[in-house]
């Protein structure tokens, strides 16, 4: 019953700020890194390559789509490339592969609309990459590599040396501060960025309180120079995503290590329920609960 309250309280307060505000959709990674400017310089930190400025960038974030349960993906193409970047907060999702491998799908099929798959002439698609940035708490190694082969039941038949004929690799990279400071260097944003969050932290454990915290961690980076002229223009913006994408993350994260997990879904149709009697549009309640309209219609 705490949890379902719980929840509730969130996805309840989510709606009332989309409703002050219907474009809401980002976090504040996304909505850092939404010039393709600072796209590019990011890319080319997490490569450790060098691109001349003219080097096309182009967002092709797919809209209304709710992917690792929160908005924090951004898809873009840089020359040739078509890179998918998720910025996380809490562990890493072990389905994370299989979830970009539709995603991707979805993106290509986007990308080629106008196109037919049944032509004699091969179809040019954008050389794909996928970076998860993480910045939880828990410890995590500075880099690995999430596959989805990792998923597949090996049939017990095959041979000990075969490989599936499908596979997708993320790389995982870890921008807490003081990780992976070869990649930070390179881009100034991203080191504010996480210099920033580790302050929301630090302020969080000394007050106790999320807003009071991230309040101070403002006032404290616009003092050191850290995001100055995004915070100056933004800071409002900041409270709001950020106070409503670490309330959302930690309810998830608490239903999870409490093992709520097998009643998460009972819990989603409850909420859906309230939002309907409350008035919400079904397309809003698919985005908050990751229900399907079906679902939702049967409601």
């Amino acid at each position: 019953m705490y949890m379902m309250d719980f929840l509730s309280v969130i996805f309840y307060f989510m709606e009332l700020l989309m409703k002050a505000n219907r474009n809401f959709k980002d976090s504040l990674f996304t909505t850092l890194f939404a010039s393709p400017d600072l796209l590019r310089d990011l890319y080319c930190a997490l490569e450790g390559v060098t691109l001349p400025p003219e080097t096309p960038v182009s967002i092709t974030t797919l809209e209304n789509v709710l992917f690792m349960d929160v908005y924090n993906d951004i898809a873009f193409k840089i020359g040739e490339r078509l890179i998918v970047l998720i910025e996380h907060q809490s562990s890493i999702n072990p389905n994370m592969a299989l979830r970009l491998l539709m995603y991707i799908a979805d993106t290509y099929k986007r990308i080629i609309k106008n196109k037919t798959l049944y032509s004699s002439k091969s179809i040019s698609i954008p050389w794909p990459e996928f970076y998860v940035l993480y910045n939880g708490t828990k410890p995590y190694p500075d880099n690995s590599i999430v596959k989805l082969s990792d998923l597949f039941e090996r049939p017990q038949e095959l041979p000990e040396k075969s490989h599936p004929l499908l596979e997708l690799e993320i790389k995982v990279i870890n921008i807490n501060e003081g990780k992976n400071e070869d990649i930070v260097k390179q881009c100034k944003v991203l080191a504010d960025y996480s210099a920033f969050i580790a302050k929301v932290r630090f302020f969080l454990k000394e007050t106790g309180d999320l807003k009071e915290a991230i309040e101070k961690a403002i006032i404290y980076a616009q003092n050191n120079d850290i995001l100055k002229e995004f915070l100056e223009t933004h800071s409002t913006e900041v409270i709001n995503l950020l106070y409503t994408e670490w309330n959302w993350d930690d309810a998830l994260a608490v239903a999870r290590e409490e093992g709520h997990e097998d009643g998460v879904e009972e819990e989603k149709l409850t909420i859906a329920q309230n939002l309907l009697a409350e008035g919400s549009t079904p397309e809003f309640i698919q985005k908050i609960t990751g229900l399907s309209l079906e679902e939702i219609a049967q409601l």
